[in-house]
């Protein structure tokens, strides 16, 4: 007979399931170890201090046109000749002031001499000698980056809490960020459960299959910024499990694979209310992945999610990612859906939110999406093939062909 465990709360909707996810683990408290690495190992990190512009972004008047810089009042009319003093290319600069009827011949990304204010682009003048005509009136600041535009010296450019992609390498290289406060790595403790399932490396006999959760758990976790802790396979034995989820507990979270259910076999629940779990749901009204259990055991964060590889793939995306976000002290990061075409129908059970392996392709300039042929959510093949998922929410009547559709691409 298996031992109590607290009582079920009644099925979250997808909404309520992340909104509780999302207020357990931006509350009060819940603050991220800060380490300083250098920016080379800073991609995929969370920024854990404010960056500033340590001056002005543009520092100076920049060109943004191979062209003539000019005074805008010398060339308000076309066919307007103008003295070329000289040349100043990006890198360099050009010290004296430009006078009235004269101008500089300019390359883009130089600062602008003083006294000008426009490039004129080298496609509307014509040169000779030193001399240039300009046959396009130019209006003051005409091609031109003004200095000060992009950030201001002191401006905050970069939030604490920012993930750190390209584009954020990028400008903290610009503002001299050779080293960057950043949120260390929670480590993440995997578990899969079942006696049915055998390490990759051995050759399952026909009643078994071998250990693809982990593997897959733990790339989602890597894609997360995290550590993985792969910790083997718990048995169907409450004992054996508990001890497995009590070394568990040396990581900042706990993912465990299967044994969710209402089984004879399922113990995962159990062994966590023996060593004093809190459960905040236990069940989610989405398809795949309802036996979804998230709650706090001896101050880790855990989730328990559903065994069959898709179900899990699918909870462990839409939930326990952007937990792991937030534990290294990043906004918590909804899933993003966005729109394409159906290209075929799609029967749909209403009062759950699905999400089905899809592919998502560009197609005479619009996005469509399609099912790919998958059997279920043991079918990773399927899953394989795919590269996003249809999203159908709970009251929507079965799309058909043509309609636009709600689309989450994969991100792992």
């Amino acid at each position: 007979m298996k031992p109590d465990v607290p009582p079920v709360t009644k099925t979250l909707s997808f909404e309520q399931a992340l909104s509780a996810v999302e207020t357990r683990l931006t509350a009060p408290g819940i603050s991220p170890v800060i380490e300083i690495v250098p920016i080379s190992q800073a991609s995929g990190r969370v920024l854990a201090e404010d960056v500033g512009a340590d001056r002005d972004y543009p520092p100076f008047n920049r060109s943004t046109r191979d062209g003539f810089a000019v005074r805008s009042p010398d060339v308000q009319h076309p066919k307007a000749v103008l003295t070329v003093d000289g040349e100043v290319r990006a890198g360099e600069h050009f010290a004296a002031e430009i006078a009235p009827g004269h101008c500089v011949a300019i390359m883009t990304g130089a600062p602008l001499p003083a006294g000008t204010d426009a490039v004129v682009m080298v496609e509307h003048t014509r040169t000779q000698d030193d001399k240039v005509e300009i046959e396009k009136p130019a209006t003051s600041f005409e091609n031109v980056v003004r200095k000060g535009s992009e950030a201001q010296a002191g401006q905050r450019i970069l939030p604490k809490g920012r993930r750190i992609r390209a584009g954020e390498i990028g400008l903290l290289a610009s503002v001299g960020k050779a080293n960057v406060a950043v949120s260390v790595r929670p480590r993440v403790a995997i578990i899969s459960t079942g006696d049915e399932v055998v390490p990759i490396d051995r050759r399952p006999e026909w009643y078994q299959v071998r250990n693809s959760n982990s593997a897959m758990l733990a790339a989602v976790v890597t894609a997360a910024g995290a550590n993985p802790w792969e910790m083997g396979i718990g048995p169907d034995s409450k004992e054996a499990l508990q001890s497995l989820i009590e070394t568990a507990l040396d990581a900042d979270m706990l993912l465990l694979s299967g044994g969710v259910s209402m089984g004879k076999y399922d113990y995962v629940e159990d062994a966590l209310a023996d060593l004093g779990a809190e459960f905040y749901f236990r069940s989610v009204a989405i398809r795949p992945g309802k036996p979804l259990v998230f709650g706090r055991v001896q101050g880790r964060f855990f989730f328990g999610l559903p065994g069959n590889p898709v179900s899990g793939f699918v909870t462990c995306t839409l939930f326990a990612r952007p937990a792991m976000g937030a534990l290294m002290g990043s906004a918590f990061e909804r899933p993003s859906f966005l729109r394409a075409r159906l290209a075929k129908s799609v029967h749909h059970r209403t009062g759950l939110t699905t999400f089905m392996p899809a592919r998502i392709e560009n197609r005479n300039t619009e996005p469509v999406v399609r099912l790919v042929g998958w059997q279920g959510s043991g079918d990773l093949v399927g899953v394989a093939e795919a590269n996003g998922f249809l999203v159908i929410h709970p009251e929507q009547p079965s799309p058909a062909a043509g309609d636009w559709v709600d689309v989450m691409p994969m991100t792992s």
